[in-house]
């Protein structure tokens, strides 16, 4: 039995009767929750995301998705996993040239005038009436210009270009519309042979353990591409590499995502171009951690400056500014500084700078650091752990 292939609909979340905007947005959201820039390590994540870029490289495309919902499957050589030609028996019988109704007629003849009248008759069966609703062919239409694809792209940047913000160079590669035909496809009497069908006319599809040949949607069976341009052949659109200039804006975080208008795919026949997408992430700082808006940060302070207090120089995003040290700072406390953490230009504010102190022991190298020391044990004689014990409880 062939692969099951998989439900694109399925995998976008959307139902069969979703607008290109809907199966758009749709893709924009999943691609960005499973992105593996975004979800480094987590292979279901990874998969996940092929998943979805693979749902929507077919259903964004007018003429794959033309395809894909007749017949169940898009393939570029016209055949789904496992179902091509020299399969062999094993996927089953080959029924292309294979007469259904005159196989009824024929045995019908055996079975008296009431058989054979159902299949000439109005009122009975016909196998083609019945392919034509399993495969929902009601005639052949031509190919409508349809907006081009959308395109993701993740972006690395460092630290310091997603605060103060930055202009990036992007090399991207993206569908085109062809210069020698103007995206119309048509270069006026040349042909060329169907990319779809291979110049065969035909399709295959398996249906259970049977294959059946269909006419190729994108040739309507003739097995070539009329008036087709050279360059394109007849898609009005060339793959091609851009240098493309994005801004990324200050404040700009993982996640954060932009986009560049006009520079997805090229539209199909002349229709309009997609957009870019970039999904931007952030390179840690080896200093500042980005919670949000806030700043954070550890700075070393001395048992004296925790005990007395004391006025401390501490690194910001802007430089160096004076932290105030209260008398009597513990070990892990947290001080704010107000306004020196990322601007955010979405809501006119501006976050803060979250300083966490981390109380340094000295380095007893010599005598008089010990004598000092033993000092301020015979001052402070109480015991810190006291409390400790008493709180424990359920021991004798």
């Amino acid at each position: 039995m062939p692969a099951k292939q998989q439900d694109h609909y399925e995998a976008l979340g959307v139902g069969r009767s979703a607008s290109a905007d809907d199966i758009r947005k749709a893709y924009r959201r999943l691609a960005r929750k499973h992105h593996p820039d975004l979800n480094p390590g987590d292979k279901a994540a990874e998969e996940r995301f092929k998943k979805v870029q693979e749902a929507y490289d077919i259903l964004s495309d007018p003429k794959k998705k033309q395809m894909y919902d007749q017949y169940g499957f898009y393939s570029e050589n016209g055949f789904p996993a496992g179902g091509g030609p020299g399969a062999g028996d094993a996927q089953g019988p080959n029924f292309g040239g294979f007469d259904f109704e005159e196989f009824v007629r024929q045995s019908g003849a055996g079975h008296g005038a009431g058989s054979a009248g159902r299949d000439a008759g109005g009122g009975g069966f016909r196998f083609t009436d019945i392919f034509s609703q399993m495969f929902g062919r009601e005639g052949r239409k031509a190919a409508q210009p349809q907006q081009g694809a959308d395109l993701e792209y993740a972006l690395n940047i460092d630290f310091w270009q997603a605060i103060r913000g930055t202009q990036i160079a992007l090399n991207i590669t993206r569908q085109e519309q062809c210069g020698t035909c103007g995206g119309s496809g048509s270069a006026g009497g040349v042909s060329s042979v169907c990319p779809e069908c291979n110049g065969s006319g035909n399709v295959s599809q398996m249906a259970g353990a049977m294959r059946f040949n269909l006419s190729c949607p994108r040739c309507n069976g003739t097995g070539k591409l009329k008036d087709a341009c050279p360059a394109c052949h007849g898609d009005g659109r060339i793959a091609k590499s851009e240098r493309v200039e994005v801004r990324i804006p200050a404040g700009a975080q993982t996640g954060s995502r932009l986009r560049v208008a006009g520079k997805g795919n090229a539209g199909t026949f002349g229709a309009t171009a997609g957009d870019l997408y970039i999904t931007v992430r952030v390179e840690p700082h080896p200093v500042f951690e980005r919670n949000g808006d806030d700043i954070e940060i550890k700075v070393p302070v001395r048992i004296d400056e925790a005990g007395l207090g004391a006025k401390i120089e501490v690194p910001t995003i802007d430089g160096r500014t004076i932290l105030k040290i209260p008398q009597g700072t513990k070990n892990g406390q947290k001080l704010r500084l107000r306004e020196k953490g990322v601007q955010n230009a979405r809501k006119g504010t501006r976050g803060d700078q979250i300083v966490e102190v981390v109380i340094q022991t000295p380095d007893v190298t010599n005598e008089r650091t010990r004598e000092l020391l033993r000092e301020l044990a015979r001052l402070e004689d109480g015991d810190p752990r006291a409390d400790l014990f008493s709180k424990v409880g359920g021991q004798a």
